[in-house]
């Protein structure tokens, strides 16, 4: 019996909905659409739309998930899901981190996939370096998640605001991403204890050329993380 077109979307956009920062979340995610590949282009149209409509928090989410998904696809030898990566991979840029600014705190997550994705040779060096050299103005910034001070007003959990250039995020979302920023701290940081010997030292010089994350950025993480808290109980 074939599967009902309509039903495997509702199911694949639910868990797109859902992920969070373990990879388990991202891998059964993967292995859905892959079980469906039949239905490919739907179900990369889902992607880009979640992308679009979802709070900053869960396009971070779907960013990297997308890296999970393109080395499973590549594995499996199914090209199109990468190939309408590749070709979209601006417009994802663009929604998990807006020109306006308003995704700041998401364009760090971004940079990292995008090197993930070089590295896996999804995208190629030029491509990265090009959408790198963008992402620069989109730092500017102050707040880490973009909150907007409208006093009195309290805005609904997942609710875009792209059309207006503004994300409001509320006390449970500012939560939600500082456990999530510290689960894939954790999780990097672990994988560069695991490596030893000379494929740590070759390992080292990858993360070296590669990767925004050292030691400094774990201490002002911390900080961040102790400001946040404050922020939150002060609400």
């Amino acid at each position: 019996m074939m599967a009902d077109p309509f039903e495997v979307r509702m199911r694949f956009t639910a868990q797109l909905q859902h992920l969070n920062a373990s990879i388990t979340s991202s891998q059964k995610a993967a292995h859905y659409a892959l079980k469906y590949r039949d239905m490919d282009e739907d179900l990369h149209s889902c992607i880009l739309e979640q992308l679009e409509r979802n709070n900053m928090n869960n396009r971070a989410n779907i960013m990297y998930f997308i890296e999970q998904f393109c080395e499973m696809a590549t594995k499996e030898d199914h090209a199109p899901y990468v190939r309408m990566i590749q070709r979209d991979i601006l417009r994802v840029v663009d929604a998990v981190a807006p020109p306006d600014g308003s995704g700041a705190a998401n364009v760090k997550h971004v940079r990292r996939v995008l090197n993930g994705l070089q590295a896996k040779e999804i995208l190629s060096a030029e491509t990265v370096a090009e959408i790198n050299a963008g992402l620069k103005d989109r730092e500017t910034h102050p707040a880490h998640l973009d909150l907007e001070a409208d006093e009195g007003v309290e805005a609904k959990a997942g609710t875009p605001r792209g059309s207006r250039g503004s994300v409001r995020v509320d006390k449970r979302q500012i939560e939600q991403r500082i456990e999530e920023d510290r689960e894939r701290n954790k999780r990097l940081r672990e994988s560069m204890w695991t490596v030893s010997g000379d494929d740590g030292d070759e390992h080292g010089k990858f993360w070296d050329e590669t990767s925004d994350i050292g030691e400094d950025d774990f201490l002002a993480a911390n900080e961040e993380f102790m400001e946040r808290r404050q922020m939150v109980n002060a609400k």
